[in-house]
């Protein structure tokens, strides 16, 4: 308990320690220090690089360590003021403490030139290999963790948009990608402190050796050779203590930046991926016993560690094939798990293609990019969330993914892995839409692909003059998300699925279990309620009042009729609903009928094609009858109502089935599905009086 309690006591004060230490460091620039004290103080350091050294080995990924960029400006800082202080003492008393003198002594071994050669060479290791190294490494990591920011935040929101990952770990990761792109720009910059640390002790080293050399002999009153000796020994100790732990750090520095996330430290992943080719060895082995054949040679090492590279060789191979005995075993238990289709049936994950998918290309990656301003991602997940909620059916998650094949520019929408839309985006400019009476303005001619309207791509900048002029505007965005949520309510049906059904009922179970007890699936099949339920979708009627729907199916199931006339008896009793849904801001439901003569026609042919099965009428009046309904429709679209087409309620499908060739989005309501206090309002009349009397005569 103690230890927990110092331990707490000293994270909690360790912002205060932080800032004590850094200040004792900027002392130590200042005041003289004892050379007791700088002993202790070198040796610290020391042991400190060492200690960083160790913990870059031992981690599993950078950012385990994301406080060493901060830690090694203090660790440089803390070396220049040792520097500083050892100077001062060496330049002023002639001595530094025993530990750099024991450097010195240690090195130079009474000859100063090999003294300074080594240390010499200590040096350009440090400088031109260690540190430069380090440097253009973190330098390499920073750029390229920058530029693979938008392809992990995109692939993020993908995973979080399909479903695979929640709100909280996508947040983990965003995070996390922050951090590493922090990390290795933070690393990129403290590398220059750590290359500006060499250079500055080579200047010092030279500095300690021409001003010892002049105030031992004007000062000290030293000899020539007496004031080189004295001061090479402590400038050589003196940038040895200062140059190791320089050297520890900068390898440290390499280690950190050059090490990938895994699931092993250095030292196990080097041993795993170094030692699992046992035939590299025994080729060393074998190369090294030749070596100590060949005359001239020295016999006694290479014949040595030729037979214990053989040993050590020999050892591996039997501990690399038990590893690759397990890993068959760990292949074919998976094998196992994932059987062929026949062994798991229909439902395995091979057969699995994703409900919807949206495919980019790669000059519109931007708009899923939330660094870059993309909002995308999240105006999908609010279209699944509102056509949930208008629809009553849950919406699967949306696969974004990019495709090179594509078109910079282009998408396209995909149902079931099939191409279902496909449109183009100029991300750089906005689309403007006419509603007439204003004047022309310039812009790229194209197409509104949601609803096929005549539309410009305009320069951002004209955004104001076109809006002045009348038309509407809107991002890229906006257009792709619109098209996207207008091509899930196109299909809503295609995209309801027999596990929906089963996941609606048991939700409806919670708050109605005699419903779905006495129903499903004794009286109402899932089947039938399935299929019922996708005819309500493919004419975009919501489902939502799923009690009512199961209520009408109760009563009719047994009533001899099939899907079709289970499908009209739910649309009735679903008549609230359905009057709303045409219901225009004036209150008037604007409506085309049928003029008796075309009327009794196509109700002739309803009941001929119900008792034959299939459609019973002449085509030439079938293609009079749609020419007719077009002309009716283009002057109630002129005049900016939306229409309906009301017919009598036995012949609404058979009518629907005929003209959703042509006019797919126009809604049919029965006289049946029309609530009492309904205001109807008479926007055309479709007549093919004589029609059919002349293509009988002319037949």
């Amino acid at each position: 308990m103690n230890k927990g309690i110092d331990r707490d006591l000293l994270l909690a004060n360790s912002n205060v320690l932080s800032a004590l230490a850094v200040l004792a460091i900027i002392g130590l620039m200042i005041m003289p220090v004892n050379p007791t004290v700088l002993d202790l103080l070198i040796t610290f350091n020391i042991a400190f690089a060492v200690v960083i050294l160790l913990v870059s080995l031992y981690l599993k990924e950078p950012l385990q360590f994301s406080s060493f960029p901060s830690l090694l400006l203090i660790v440089t800082l803390f070396r220049l003021s040792l520097n500083v202080a050892s100077t001062r003492l060496i330049l002023s008393k002639g001595g530094a403490g025993k530990v750099i003198a024991s450097f010195g002594d240690f090195v130079i071994g009474g000859n100063y030139v090999i003294g300074v050669i080594v240390f010499a060479i200590l040096v350009i290791v440090q400088f031109v290999v260690i540190t430069k190294g380090s440097g253009r490494i973190s330098e390499v990591s920073a750029r390229f963790t920058l530029d693979s920011m938008p392809g992990k935040q995109m692939a993020i929101d993908a995973d979080l948009n399909t479903g695979l990952i929640n709100e909280a770990e996508a947040r983990r990761r965003r995070a996390q990608v922050a951090s590493e792109a922090e990390f290795f720009g933070a690393m990129d910059g403290a590398s220059k402190f750590v290359r500006g640390d060499a250079v500055a002790g080579i200047i010092i080293t030279i500095i300690n050796i021409v001003g010892g050399f002049i105030i031992g002999m004007l000062q000290m009153g030293m000899t020539a050779g007496e004031s080189l000796r004295q001061f090479t020994r402590l400038t050589v100790g003196d940038g040895l203590v200062s140059q190791i732990p320089a050297l520890l750090i900068s390898t440290a520095a390499g280690l950190v930046v050059t090490r990938q996330s895994s699931s092993m430290n250095l030292g196990q992943s080097l041993t795993m991926q170094l030692f699992r080719q046992p035939k590299a060895i025994y080729l060393a082995s074998g190369s090294l016993i030749a070596l100590g054949l060949v005359p001239g040679l020295p016999t006694l090492p290479f014949l040595t560690l030729g037979v214990v590279f053989g040993i050590v060789g020999r050892l591996l191979s039997s501990r690399v094939e038990s590893i690759d005995r397990q890993d068959a075993a760990d292949e074919a238990m998976a094998v196992e798990e994932t059987a062929a289709p026949a062994d798991r049936g229909p439902g395995h994950d091979l057969f699995v293609t994703d409900a919807m998918e949206l495919e980019l290309g790669y000059g519109l990656l931007s708009l899923v990019d939330q660094a870059r301003g993309g909002d995308l991602l999240n105006r999908i997940t609010n279209i699944r969330r509102q056509i949930g909620s208008e629809l009553g059916v849950l919406v699967h998650p949306i696969r974004v993914r990019d495709n090179l094949q594509l078109g910079a520019h282009e998408y396209v929408i995909k149902l079931k892995g099939v191409a279902l839309a496909r449109a183009e985006l100029r991300p750089d400019r906005l689309l403007a839409m006419s509603t007439g009476g204003g004047e022309a303005i310039e812009g790229l001619p194209t197409t509104e692909p949601a609803f096929q309207l005549p539309a410009l791509w305009i320069d951002p900048a004209r955004k104001t003059v076109a809006e002045m002029e009348g038309y509407t505007v809107v991002e890229p965005t906006a257009v792709l998300a619109t098209h996207l949520s207008e091509t899930i309510r196109a299909h809503a049906d295609e995209l309801l699925t027999r596990q929906d059904i089963k996941d609606m009922c048991e939700s409806v179970r919670e708050f109605a279990p005699a419903l779905i007890e006495d129903l499903i699936p004794d009286k109402v099949p899932v089947n039938t309620l399935h299929n019922v339920l996708r005819g309500l979708l493919h004419e975009r009627i919501p489902v939502k009042d799923i009690v009512t729907i199961l209520e009408t199916l109760a009563n009719h199931v047994g009533s001899g009729g099939g899907v079709d006339h289970l499908l009209e008896k739910v649309r009735e009793a679903l008549r609230r609903t359905i009057s709303s849904l045409y219901v225009e801001p004036d209150g008037q439901v604007y409506v085309v009928s049928l003029h008796p003569e075309t009327e009794a026609v196509l109700a002739q042919a309803a009941n001929d094609s119900e008792r034959a099965g299939a459609v019973v009428l002449e085509p030439l009046f079938a293609q009079t009858f749609l020419e007719k309904l077009e002309k009716t429709l283009q002057a109630v679209y002129s005049r900016g109502k939306p229409p309906v087409l009301l017919v009598p309620t036995p012949m609404r499908l058979f009518l629907k089935r005929l003209i959703e060739p042509t006019f797919p989005a126009l809604p049919v309501m029965g006289y049946t599905e029309v609530t009492p206090n309904t205001s109807i309002q008479s926007a055309g009349i479709v007549s093919t009086q004589g029609a059919h009397h002349a293509h009988a005569a002319k037949a």
